[in-house]
């Protein structure tokens, strides 16, 4: 029997060639879109390393109870925990309960009739979810690094309240089945996070006696959390603007950044109108708030707006405008990430905190900016003092420094750590025709004038 596949190539080999040619195209293009998507979307080029650490320590085994300190460290570099806070959270593998607690409190005491006494657990939840104590708790409930009310500040930005502690007592499980004293499930409570199973590392130590001796706890166990933008919201959250000195244009957000007017879901206020309801105070620490933005084009909670303000002979100055448009929230403790070529040149920032961030050696073209501490640090709801400002003077550099083709632009701008929608680069402000030619004039004028000068040396020297 004759192979029809066969026969289809003897008659047409062409058409079977383009088939397959489409085939193969088509094989490539599934590959490399396949491959370009993480299952994860966890990793960020910017900061490679950055993840919100657990570590779980067992302290002392007291018959039929045992002590156990809990520590969070935030080792992101540019994104921090802010106000409701970390609510962590995991499942017991079988009865356990909490008998007493320092340092941070569950939200949940739960069932506990079974216990006849004077005193109850502090929780029999089989899932407790746990929460730091706020500034000013009673000292006898406080112990090292605790009582921040959740909040966790980035590397960068504070280095002294990345962390967190708390410590518990903790009742054994009776039941025989359990193969672990360790819980299990465990998660951060945060939009975006999240956590890896439980696993050994090496004991904690602790330095006494000013360095001369070495303490270590029983066990101590990890718990690795990572985010991601995608997991956390399904839009963006804020968008860039741009401007500059040598173009009227100004380009707005891009339409639609962060969500449409009309749609189901979103909620926005017009210009000159007060929003009808608003949170309370006390609701802003307990839960996480739906933003209620200023009706947009591009209906973001947080405007950046980078405008190319001068050009010296030997420097640049830009000015950046953060714009609040949440009249839900405020920003606490923010932060912006840049990447642009010209910030290994920066030369002075004003009211803003500058860090590098050159995770990458020698590159050096990403840099951290975050507000000053009681000056700027808070960008308030939207309103006339809902936004911050600064300006910074760049050198020029005279390999690679330019106004042309949307060159003094930022590449990428991160608010709070998310990934911020820039405009299409086609539509960056350019500079006009009468410039370039004025820059070509001015560059054949030189060319001219030095020619000259050469013909009426040698001429003068001729004599």
């Amino acid at each position: 029997m004759e192979n029809p596949f066969f026969s289809v190539f003897q008659t047409n080999p062409c058409l079977f060639l383009d088939q397959r040619s489409n085939f193969i195209a088509f094989l490539l293009i599934f590959f490399s879109l396949t491959c370009s998507f993480s299952p994860s979307y966890e990793y960020d080029s910017l900061d490679p390393y950055a993840n919100v650490t657990i570590t779980w320590d067992f302290l002392v085994e007291n018959g039929d109870t045992f002590d156990v300190r809990v520590s969070l460290y935030n080792y992101q570099l540019f994104r921090h925990v802010e106000l409701p806070g970390w609510k962590l959270g995991w499942s017991w593998k079988g009865d356990e309960v909490i008998w007493s607690m320092w340092g941070a409190e569950a939200t949940q005491q739960g069932n506990c009739s079974k216990y006849i006494g004077k005193e109850l657990p502090h929780c029999c939840e089989k899932k407790p979810v746990i929460v730091d104590l706020m500034p000013g708790a009673p000292y006898k409930l406080q112990v090292a690094n605790c009582c921040k009310g959740g909040v966790l500040s980035s590397m960068r930005q504070d280095p002294a309240n990345y962390g967190a502690a708390f410590q518990m007592n903790i009742g054994k499980s009776a039941g025989k089945g359990v193969d672990s004293k360790m819980p299990a499930n465990f998660t951060l409570g945060l939009p975006g996070y999240t956590c890896s199973d439980p696993f050994q590392v090496s004991p904690t130590k602790f330095s006494k006696d000013g360095g001369r001796r070495w303490t270590q706890v029983l066990e101590t166990w990890n718990v690795t959390c990572v985010y991601s933008q995608f997991r956390s919201s399904p839009a963006p959250g804020c968008c860039v603007s741009l401007s500059s000195f040598y173009n009227s244009t100004i380009i707005p957000c891009p339409r639609c950044s962060c969500g449409c007017q009309g749609l189901e879901g979103t909620k926005c206020v017009e210009s000159g109108e007060t929003p009808s309801v608003l949170q309370l105070p006390h609701e802003h620490y307990t839960a996480e708030v739906e933003p209620l933005v200023r009706c947009s084009q591009h209906m973001c909670p947080i405007r950046v707006h980078w405008h190319v303000k001068q050009s010296y002979t030997q420097y640049w100055r830009v000015k950046i405008t953060i714009t609040n448009l949440n009249f839900a929230k405020n920003y606490s403790q923010w932060s912006l990430v840049v990447l642009h070529p010209n910030l290994r040149n920066i030369t002075q920032v004003f009211s803003f905190n500058y860090s590098p961030l050159n995770q990458y050696g020698h590159i050096n073209d990403t840099g951290m900016f975050w507000g000053i501490q009681f000056y700027n640090d808070l960008i308030l709801t939207s309103g006339e003092r809902g936004n911050v400002q600064t300006e910074m003077l760049l050198q020029k550099d005279s390999e690679i420094f330019t106004f042309r083709e949307g060159w003094a632009f930022p590449r990428r701008i991160l608010f709070n750590g998310d990934e911020c929608v820039m405009p299409p680069p086609d539509q960056y402000p350019r500079l006009p025709n009468e410039a370039h030619r004025a820059m070509a004039m001015a560059a054949t004028f030189k060319v001219f004038f030095f020619f000259s000068l050469c013909i009426l040396i040698t001429e003068e020297f001729s004599r």
